[in-house]
This record gives structure tokens, C-alpha cells and sequence, in this order.
């Protein structure tokens, strides 16, 4: 695969946003303000940076690669968070991202698990 990390990011964000959605509204939350409410929690890059810390001890070698070359590949300065926690997010997407174009989602899906436990 040859795409690069801010790619392999935006499609990383799409799904994260789309699994963080779904496993809030089969928690039982029914309002549409308070879904958003919580989900902007999880999906925001303070919420990424600290998702990708939940499951950093988990990756492969592989994983680890593909988490640095998104969080490598920005360079744009945040400017309501730190740095690191930017880059961390960016990088959590790209792992998502390079999962889902590698047809992993069961991969996805067992480290969001982990994700999903620290949520509540």
C-alpha cells in the first residue's frame, strides 16, 4: 500500500468517527444532542491521542510503522491542543486508515474493543 500518512489518516477518521457512532447509540444513548455530545469526547484529537495510548501496548511492529508515518507526516500547528497530542491523533488515524484498506477490520474492531472499555 502506498499511501501516504495524512491519506491513510483521513480515511482513519472517517471510520473511527463511524464505529464511535455506532457504539454510542447501541449504549442506549437515543438523543441526537447527546450522541454528538459524546462522541466529539472520542473523536476530537485530545480523544484520539488518548484512545491510541489505550491500545499502544497491543500493536505489531507493523501497526507501530503505520501509526508513525501519519503522526510523522503532519506538520500543521494545532491551535486549541499540544502538539504531540495532534500528532498522536493524526497518527491513531492512519492506523485506522491503513487497517481498513487492508481489509482488517476484526483488527479494527479488537482494538477499538479496548477503546471502547476505557470510554465508559
Amino acid at each position: 500500500m502506498t499511501y501516504n500518512g495524512v491519506t491513510l489518516a483521513y480515511i482513519g477518521d472517517a471510520i473511527f468517527e463511524q464505529k464511535v457512532r455506532l457504539h454510542l447509540l447501541k449504549s442506549g444513548i437515543e438523543k441526537v444532542e447527546h450522541l454528538h455530545q459524546a462522541a466529539t469526547k472520542y473523536t476530537s484529537a485530545i480523544g484520539q491521542a488518548k484512545a491510541y495510548r489505550d491500545i499502544e501496548d497491543q500493536l505489531s511492529d507493523d501497526e507501530i510503522r503505520m501509526f508513525k508515518k501519519g503522526r510523522n507526516a503532519t506538520s500543521r500547528k494545532p491551535t486549541n491542543m499540544s502538539r504531540v497530542d495532534y500528532q498522536t491523533a493524526t497518527g491513531f488515524e492512519a492506523l485506522l486508515g491503513y487497517l481498513y484498506l487492508s481489509d482488517e477490520e476484526a483488527r479494527i474492531d479488537e482494538l477499538l474493543t479496548v477503546v471502547f472499555k476505557e470510554i465508559k
